[in-house]
């Protein structure tokens, strides 16, 4: 039996969006949009809590967006100034847990701060016993950065991401290990991180609504999604062994052609962003990994070559809405007024997603 661990995940509250009302404090208690302006075919990259209400979503159509809130406060992304608070924010984590911190987005990480706390050989008491230092955590962003953040505490990572999802903003959650099967039996089954929605669909036509029809199941899963059956079932009880990743994974993942001739032709662009984008697409669900940052580079006649790059802060995993932002970043920074030599598509920010795999099995 391993040793008893305890797992926070932080996740910052409606991250850019509450940087933008923390500056403009006339727009707090608004429904506050970053990304382009629905005139101008923009993408929503964040939205506050107000404008979520009206059904406001990342990686949504701002046209979109601005027909389901038309009060929307639309505000143009300051990626260096959300570079710069993540920085802040996760000096300020480090504080409280070390090296031992795995940041996987710009206001996201899982904390291994077992070995913070006082020793206690039962496991319950141990997590029990985190519950001050997670307060004083963010009670120290709060009064630091002026923002708010969510924790959850559990003996994994699967858990500890639960947890933290399960009441936002501002919020606290501990799942013991006693209570983690129970905790999870009434969620959708799509609570399970990286349970897709091509993954969720077929789990529902096949009778399993919630997590307690996993559990509670004696069908061999892998008749229904592969090889990560058995690992479905073993999340689906709140098992996870995985450590904390601290190493050089994969950060980035990119796509260049260059064309025979110089073009500036749209369809041309276009197809080749669609066939980049279907590629990217293929190679996170080989990862299992989703990205949160989707960058262009173009390459003119003269050699002259320009990058531009867009976050969002819910990741990204499919080909039709990597395609989308791509085309939003050429037009938006008007890279193509004048023939291009060379093409790229990347992603970055990179983050592992568990059972990503079962939806490209089930394509």
């Amino acid at each position: 039996m391993s040793a008893p661990r305890v797992i926070f995940h932080l996740d910052m509250d409606a991250f850019y969006a509450s940087v933008e009302q923390r500056d403009q404090p006339e727009w707090r208690g608004k429904p506050v949009i970053v990304g382009g302006p629905p005139e101008r075919r923009g993408v929503v990259c964040a939205a506050s809590y107000e404008a979520r209400k009206s059904g406001v979503r990342s990686a949504m159509a701002s046209v979109t967006a601005g027909r389901l809130c038309p009060e929307g406060i639309f505000v143009r992304p300051r990626m260096e100034v959300y570079r710069d608070e993540s920085q802040a924010i996760m000096e300020i984590v480090r504080r409280f847990a070390g090296e031992l911190v795995q940041q996987v987005s710009v206001d996201e990480a899982y904390l291994d701060v077992t070995a913070r706390l006082p020793a206690n050989p039962e496991h319950d008491a141990l997590l029990d016993s985190a519950q001050p230092l997670a307060r004083e955590l963010k009670a120290a962003i709060h009064h630091e950065r002026c923002l708010t953040a969510t924790i959850g505490i559990a003996p994994n990572k699967l858990l500890a991401k639960i947890a933290s999802s399960s009441f936002k903003p501002d919020g606290l959650t501990l799942v013991p290990e006693s209570g983690k099967a129970a905790f999870l039996r009434p969620l959708p089954v799509g609570s399970i991180h990286g349970v897709g929605r091509v993954t969720e669909a077929a789990l529902q036509k096949a009778g399993y609504q919630t997590i307690a029809d996993l559990q509670d199941t004696t069908t061999d899963l892998r008749s229904l999604v592969g090889s990560w059956g058995r690992e479905l079932k073993r999340m689906a009880h709140g098992e996870d062994d995985r450590p904390l990743d601290l190493g050089d994974e994969v950060k980035s993942i990119s796509s260049e052609n260059t064309f025979a001739r110089d073009t500036a032709d749209r369809p041309v662009l276009r197809a080749c962003l669609r066939e980049q984008a279907d590629e990217l697409a293929q190679k996170l669900a080989k990862y299992r990994m989703a990205a949160s940052t989707v960058s262009v580079k173009v390459r003119y006649g003269d050699f002259t070559t320009l990058t531009r790059q867009f976050s969002v802060e819910e990741p990204l995993e499919d080909a039709a809405t990597i395609y989308r932002f791509a085309c939003w970043l050429l037009a938006r920074h008007q890279l193509v007024k004048r023939p291009l030599r060379l093409l790229g598509l990347g992603l970055a920010g990179l983050q592992e997603v568990n059972l990503r795999q079962l939806t490209l099995e089930l394509k």
